[in-house]
């Protein structure tokens, strides 16, 4: 059965505050925007499983500054050979000590080894990542939520799972906002020509995604009234999508874009 969902209150956007958020997307979502941000990793590939791989490890090593996010990842990188469906898929048991030293802040040889052990469960059985959140959502659901829950039961249900990974993989569950899944969601779902987001999926909607909340996308959207929940949890994400689903029903998260960069010129 799809989870339930958050029933999120919608604030009115003032209209000064819909021209400056569509003025901001079209300045951000563009390739110009690539090279100094995580999304800057899956840019390097082709194929789409290496997209979807090096997507979502860069989504959950993204905290802590840009550039140093950017250098873990391609580390990762390397460390899979420069071809990560293709490693994880055949690797042998060997070629995992190479991987003991890896880490980021608090993720650390357990969780990466257990990444790898999930990749390569999961792409024996399926053919795209985009399986993995659809096991918790219906085409009716109005946001993402039931796919992340999914996801997250999914992710921690293989055999010998280490209970300090279950940290990194957020769910609504938790009450958490979901930042770094939502990204990830964001990443493969919006279709556009800008050439920024992938939009390799189709089966989850551009307006079922909720807007990532990170430190600058917070303060930003505090400021603009998008905002008034106390604290930052996944109903927090519901209520600031809500407010931008009144500019585009359609692609209501394009605005990230927006309330991003904001936050990046310091407009807060």
């Amino acid at each position: 059965m799809p989870a339930p969902e958050t029933n999120a209150v919608s604030i009115a956007v003032p209209g000064y505050v819909a021209e400056l958020l569509e003025k901001k997307y079209e300045q951000y979502n563009r390739p110009d925007f690539i090279p100094q941000d995580p999304i800057s990793i899956p840019h390097r590939f082709s194929l789409k499983q290496d997209i979807e791989i090096m997507s979502f490890w860069a989504s959950i090593l993204a905290w802590g500054q840009r550039k140093t996010i950017i250098n873990k990842c391609l580390e990762l990188v390397e460390l899979m050979d420069g071809a990560p469906y293709d490693f994880v898929r055949n690797h042998q048991d060997s070629d995992l000590k190479r991987f003991l030293a890896f880490k980021h802040r608090t993720f650390n040889a357990t969780d990466t080894l257990y990444f790898l052990h999930f990749f390569r469960d999961f792409y024996q059985k399926h053919d795209s990542l985009e399986e993995a959140f659809l096991q918790g959502m219906s085409t009716g659901d109005q946001t993402v939520e039931g796919a992340l829950r999914g996801f997250h039961d999914l992710f921690c249900s293989l055999e010998d799972f280490p209970a300090r990974t279950r940290k990194h993989i957020a769910t609504p569950v938790r009450k958490s906002s979901c930042k770094r899944l939502n990204m990830f969601l964001r990443w493969m779902v919006r279709q556009d020509d800008r050439g920024v987001d992938f939009g390799i999926w189709t089966r989850i909607q551009p307006r079922q995604l909720v807007c990532p909340c990170d430190v600058h996308v917070d303060r930003v959207s505090r400021h603009l009234g998008l905002i008034t929940r106390p604290q930052t949890d996944w109903q927090t994400a519901t209520e600031l999508t809500a407010s931008l689903r009144q500019l585009d029903p359609k692609d209501p998260i394009k605005y990230d874009f927006a309330l991003f960069g904001l936050g990046i010129e310091g407009y807060v």
